[in-house]
């Protein structure tokens, strides 16, 4: 199939468009940033026919096990020795020596101290109450969780519980998933409106497909203040739990299916069966939300008690992504560095 797909590429309009640029522009190395794309076949063949070095990064935590990768390169850029490991066992014909152990630079901007803002300053910007702490309930995509509005309001109205008896009150920061703009949160952000402030992602969509909504700059200090003035994280099954344990913030996973479910082959049970969450020590890197009725007492014992799944956490962390996560960049282009090298020793 991997043949196929280049003999067929080769005689397609966009690749002559591909080698001709190329051949005119002669650039040293190729680097494409994401393994999935059908788009980046012809290019990538277009330099390999050209003799020029190829590579690609692979774009999230979970796309080795769970997605396809269709792409074809000299070298692969992984986040961490698992990821070589779990690329070595799924695409067999791929050597050790073309894989290249970076880290993601996903999480580089965590680190950029510049962009943290007092508490005073974020929360007067977004409309928050200086008097209340907060808990994130980061929002997952629809298809991932179709039953995430009734997740937020079950926690809302665990916190409007808890507050009766607290005497510093809790609320919570909502930040949906970027890729999410659907009307579906609405009602449960109006009927919670005491409790629930939305900080929406600053992201801009330029086309239909989730592919296509891409992230303004502004959204990176905003994602770290969100996380800095929360106390933990609520959500099903994301890759937050590594960015809130970079801060030092518990995560606690929804693991529970709702009654009416929008989706009825749908079920939390399949979600955390994908093969990259089965990778989930078994320790306590996260907090389990079994039932909705767990859900004020688990974010009490988190709050009281956050050390323990934070440590966990972060060893977590750093099996999936190589440390220390702010120098990522350096890495990948130490490495571009190497492959030129190794071109012009040629």
């Amino acid at each position: 199939m991997r043949k196929k797909l280049e003999i067929s590429e080769r005689k397609s309009v966009f690749y002559q468009n591909c080698r001709e640029v190329l051949d005119r522009e002669k650039p040293d190395f190729i680097f494409c940033t994401n393994q999935r794309p059908v788009h980046a076949i012809s290019p990538l063949t277009a330099a390999k026919d050209l003799g020029i070095p190829t590579s690609t990064f692979i774009f999230s935590w979970d796309n080795l096990p769970k997605a396809t990768m269709v792409v074809e390169s000299d070298f692969y850029f992984v986040w961490s020795d698992h990821m070589k490991q779990e690329l070595l066992k799924y695409y067999p014909h791929i050597t050790s020596e073309q894989i290249l152990i970076t880290g993601s630079p996903q999480f580089e901007h965590h680190y950029d101290k510049n962009l943290i803002k007092p508490r005073i300053t974020f929360f007067e910007e977004n409309n928050i109450d200086l008097y209340k702490d907060y808990i994130c309930f980061s929002g997952d995509d629809i298809t991932t969780s179709p039953d995430d509005a009734q997740y937020l309001q079950d926690v809302a109205e665990s916190i409007k519980n808890l507050n009766k008896k607290r005497d510093i009150k809790l609320g919570i920061l909502f930040r949906r998933c970027p890729v999410d703009f659907s009307d579906r949160y609405d009602k449960v952000l109006e009927k919670y409106k005491g409790i629930i402030v939305p900080v929406a992602p600053k992201w801009n969509k330029i086309g239909n497909n989730w592919n296509t909504v891409l992230p303004n700059p502004e959204d990176l200090g905003l994602q770290i203040n969100t996380i800095l003035h929360s106390k933990a994280v609520v959500n099903l099954g994301s890759s937050m739990v590594f960015d809130f344990a970079i801060f030092g913030k518990p995560c606690l996973f929804i693991a529970y299916n709702v009654d009416q479910k929008r989706v009825e082959n749908w079920s939390v049970e399949k979600v955390y069966d994908f093969v990259h969450l089965r990778n989930i020590p078994t320790g306590n890197e996260v907090v389990w939300l079994k039932s909705k009725e767990d859900i004020g007492s688990q974010i009490e014992t988190v709050l009281q008690n956050p050390e323990k799944t934070v440590a966990a956490a972060k060893n977590w962390f750093e099996k999936i992504n190589f440390p220390p996560g702010a120098k990522a960049s350096e890495r990948i282009w130490m490495q571009i560095n190497n492959i030129g090298k190794i071109k012009s020793s040629v």
